[in-house]
């Protein structure tokens, strides 16, 4: 007989990849990789690729630890296990409201393609609650609907690109570099464009000198790139908060995990050379939110490519919203199990096996983030603060574990540690303080709870 809340296996390698690559897709290509563009220069492959091996790192130990542990809560169930309850609890508090962000940044997005300003947060809101109303129906819906949105961004994103190549080789090459019609900003890796954007507002990396130029600053930059682009890479996790619902989980987890990673670690690649190659971003405001609807514009591209790459922004922004919503809602159903969330929270749907109290409390605290919300950006660094914490329990459980479940060398989880603190520290330092406010009221509360109980 089942117990209270359980949740039925149904998703198959093919279902993890996709909600994976729904994951990640929308915020690297059309969020992240302009920021990165902005901040790193012409040195933004490489903030990917550090960025990625961040997360491949991170990828080994969710895998290793979600094929012992195939349940729902990701880092959250793995610490406990681990390293004990107050780790388990840091992980899940970061990881609930790093996601939540990530969510209103999603949401935001796909208003800024399809609305003008004054309506923005409203639609943001009213899709939400579409996209949640999508999960509230079964996870096996969720995967199919993650697949259909998925392909219609990797297609859009795939013209896109061989669009840009196109007008890149048929246009004249600006004097100063890059394609015509742009306006060069600055061909040096530097934090130029990324003050407009206000990214670099103090903490460790203005302490150290970030922004003042030479050697330091272009480091900093490309740093803090990389800690942006992680944001994007995040979405593999995904698979393993939603490990009860996948069916032989050892096995599966590990693969989706990776294979999706590679994919999309390519995809990125691929698309910051573009960027590279189209040259600095016009104006002196970056290419913001929409780097490759800008990109299209520099080379000449008709209104008809405009519209295919915001049908594409919409679909990916949409099918990470889809995932980053279920993924949000599973930890906080483990955290209910376990004490640390109100308990009401960890009752499912009989009829869908879905965490529906989870879900609406999810979406209702991302729909209040989003009509308060000032900057997509600062959703996204807000984002990666809470992730890259998450990544650290992570690392640090995995560490720990012995025999026939470590399927993968120490150094990675000891490599993985280390590039997330590194990360959290090059971010703004607002976002800094910001995050650890929060952290401190997740703990506060947590204890108070403790105490109660003792009681």
């Amino acid at each position: 007989m089942p117990t209270e809340g359980a949740l039925s296996r149904r998703l198959r390698l093919r279902d993890a990849v996709v909600i994976g690559l729904a994951s990640m897709i929308g915020a690297g290509a059309f969020v992240s990789l302009g920021a990165a563009q902005d901040l790193a220069g012409a040195l933004a492959p490489l903030a990917v690729l550090i960025a990625a091996a961040v997360a491949l790192c991170n990828a080994t130990s969710t895998a290793q630890l979600a094929a012992q542990y195939p349940t729902s809560g990701g880092a959250y169930h793995f610490g406990g296990k681990q390293l004990g309850p107050w780790w388990g609890f840091l992980a899940g508090w970061c990881f609930v409201i790093g996601k939540i962000a990530s969510c209103a940044a999603m949401a935001l997005v796909i208003a800024a393609y399809l609305v003008p300003e004054p309506a923005q947060r409203i639609v943001a809101a009213l899709v939400v609650l579409a996209l949640t109303a999508v999960n509230l129906v079964g996870i096996t819906r969720t995967a199919v609907v993650a697949r259909v949105l998925v392909t219609v961004a990797l297609a859009a994103l795939v013209a896109t690109g061989v669009r840009l190549f196109v007008g890149l080789s048929a246009a004249p090459s600006d004097p100063a570099g890059g394609a015509a019609g742009t306006t060069p900003a600055s061909t040096v890796p530097g934090p130029l464009a990324g003050d407009s954007a206000g990214l670099w507002d103090g903490g460790l990396a203005a302490v150290l000198g970030a922004g003042a130029g030479g050697i330091g600053g272009i480091l900093f930059a490309v740093v803090q790139a990389a800690a942006l682009m992680f944001f994007a890479f995040a979405g593999y996790a995904r698979v393993a908060t939603l490990g009860e619902e996948v069916l032989e989980p050892r096995r599966t987890i590990p693969r989706a995990i990776l294979i999706a990673l590679a994919a999309v670690c390519a995809l990125y690649l691929a698309l910051s050379i573009v960027l590279v190659l189209v040259g600095p971003a016009p104006g002196d405001q970056g290419w913001g939110p929409a780097p490759f609807l800008t990109a299209l514009e520099s080379v000449g591209a008709g209104d008809v490519w405009g519209a295919i790459i915001t049908v594409g922004a919409v679909a990916a922004a949409a099918g990470a919203l889809l995932a980053l919503v279920a993924g949000v809602s599973r930890t906080m159903l483990a955290m209910a199990r376990g004490g640390d969330l109100p308990r009401a929270l960890a009752k499912s749907s009989n009829r869908y096996a879905v965490p529906q109290r989870a879900e609406i409390v999810a979406a209702l605290a991302v729909v209040l983030l989003v009509l308060l919300a000032s900057d997509v950006l600062v959703a996204v660094a807000a984002s990666a603060f809470g992730v890259l914490l998450y990544y650290a329990v992570a690392n640090l459980a995995a560490f720990t574990q012995v025999g026939q479940w470590r399927l993968f060398p120490r150094a990675l989880q000891i490599l993985g540690l280390i590039g997330c603190l590194v990360l959290v520290a090059a971010l703004p330092g607002r976002t800094i303080v910001a995050g650890l406010v929060l952290v401190a009221i997740g703990v506060a509360y947590r204890g108070i709870v403790l105490a109660t109980r003792k009681h």
